[in-house]
């Protein structure tokens, strides 16, 4: 498998960097989230019979890594275009298909996903929201945390577990819950983050959904969540690798231009290292990113899970460690609003904690990988 970029992905990144530095850090998420639609990268991995592009994640993690990169992320594209658009792709009846594709595609539509619960964590066969059928189609209950843009999506799409499935097995059914759905409730969350964005918790209150309502096969669930959250892993990786690309232009470019004694700051090894270190772990996580959405793209779910999983952590830490050193370079400029830097102290730990933990990834390596046994 080739590491080295066709010159389709270069010229993608190449105009989805011209678009990134046109807004900027002082973005307004609307205008770059319609320009970007108009230009065909929101709907990049969809289908082209649906009005997409016809491509992969190799090509939605270029979109979203390049943004990053320029200080202006759009992260309903990890959620919207990625997981829910990629599993109606996938799973999708083709009434599903030709009501939602179009608009994921073109940016008329938005669809949010909801898979967390307060009670769960990072435990999924403790997901307690239910799915019970009804003569006519089926009633949700439960609740959800950390929901990312429910506010602005059209619609959400719920992750639950079909009554009967009490006995512990994990049998997860996906449903598309419009947002103006009669018992859906949904409170913000008080987030110190400094994102857009917003998060939400949501209360899920005897929800009568039609039949069409689920996506896919009922006894297939468990393959149709896989197939969102590799693609969810691989954008969190984008979406870190670029935030460190960006938080390290930054540090480099002040480095080069401040002057304390007779030579700039970035002559010194110690200034200098830390800086080249950084960027070698960029680059690193960003060959793993790229393994995985070859593999996703390539049909390889079991590979593209290992990759995914992998790409993730590597780009958490390497984002953590980027921004954390760009901060250091500029000392206390570094903390201020002028440049922007220290309010990603804080973003930049969503991709070491969301939308798995570091320590869970951990876990998948050390059992799915290397073949030692379970603790829990």
């Amino acid at each position: 498998m080739s590491t080295v970029e066709t010159q389709e992905h270069t010229a993608l990144r190449a105009a989805v960097a011209a678009l990134g530095q046109r807004h900027g850090r002082g973005y307004d998420r609307e205008e770059l989230w319609a320009e970007a639609a108009k230009l065909g990268y929101l709907g990049v991995n969809l289908p082209e019979e649906h009005g997409g592009g016809g491509g992969g994640m190799q090509e939605l993690s270029i979109v979203l890594e390049e943004l990053g990169a320029a200080g202006c992320p759009l992260l309903m594209m990890v959620v919207s275009p990625a997981i829910c658009g990629t599993v109606i792709a996938r799973f999708g009846t083709e009434a599903q298909k030709r009501q939602w594709l179009p608009g994921l595609a073109d940016g008329s539509l938005t669809m949010a996903f909801g898979i967390t619960e307060p009670d769960a964590g990072s435990n999924s066969h403790r997901i307690t929201t239910t799915a019970r059928r009804t003569g006519d189609g089926w009633v949700l209950n439960g609740r959800k945390v950390f929901i990312s843009g429910v506010d602005i999506a059209d619609a959400t799409l719920i992750v639950g577990r079909t009554e009967d499935a009490r006995s512990g097995k994990l049998k997860p059914c996906l449903f598309i819950v419009p947002r103006d759905a009669e018992g859906f409730q949904r409170s913000r969350i008080d987030m110190e983050l400094a994102a857009q964005e917003k998060q939400f918790e949501l209360v899920i209150d005897d929800v009568r959904l039609p039949e069409d309502a689920l996506v896919g096969d009922e006894d297939a669930g468990l393959l149709q969540l896989f197939a969102g959250l590799n693609p969810e892993r691989i954008m969190t990786a984008a979406f870190g690798i670029g935030m460190g690309r960006y938080a390290l232009a930054r540090a480099i470019e002040y480095a080069k231009t401040r002057q304390v004694w007779k030579d700039p700051i970035g002559a010194h090894q110690a200034i200098a290292h830390p800086l080249a270190q950084a960027h070698i772990e960029l680059e690193l996580a960003r060959l793993m990113m790229q393994k995985a959405a070859a593999l996703y793209d390539a049909g390889d779910d079991v590979g593209a899970g290992e990759a995914a999983n992998m790409a993730k952590y590597a780009a958490g830490e390497a984002c953590v460690r980027a921004v954390d050193q760009a901060v250091h370079t500029l000392g206390g400029n570094g903390l201020t609003r002028e440049y922007g830097l220290a309010r990603l102290v804080t973003a930049a730990r969503v991709a070491r904690i969301a939308p798995v933990s570091r320590e869970m990834i951990l876990n998948y390596v050390s059992h799915q990988s290397l073949g030692l046994p379970k603790s829990y």
